[in-house]
């Protein structure tokens, strides 16, 4: 139960923190999804990866 209430908090983090970034409104929404459907994988890759370059990538 713990880690279930930690993953929602994470995603929670991690969705709040894509929105707050310079992109486009569709690709804010599809990362969203794809970070709560990918759980725990998808946080981390988000947390270690994506939300570093994620601007640079999508802003081209």
């Amino acid at each position: 139960m713990i880690l279930y209430i930690l993953g929602l908090v994470c995603a929670v983090w991690c969705v709040l923190d894509v929105f707050k970034k310079n992109i486009d409104l569709p690709w804010k929404l599809i990362v969203a999804v794809v970070i709560l459907a990918t759980s725990w994988l998808g946080l981390v890759l988000y947390y270690f990866w994506v939300r570093k370059n994620i601007e640079l990538w999508l802003n081209k």
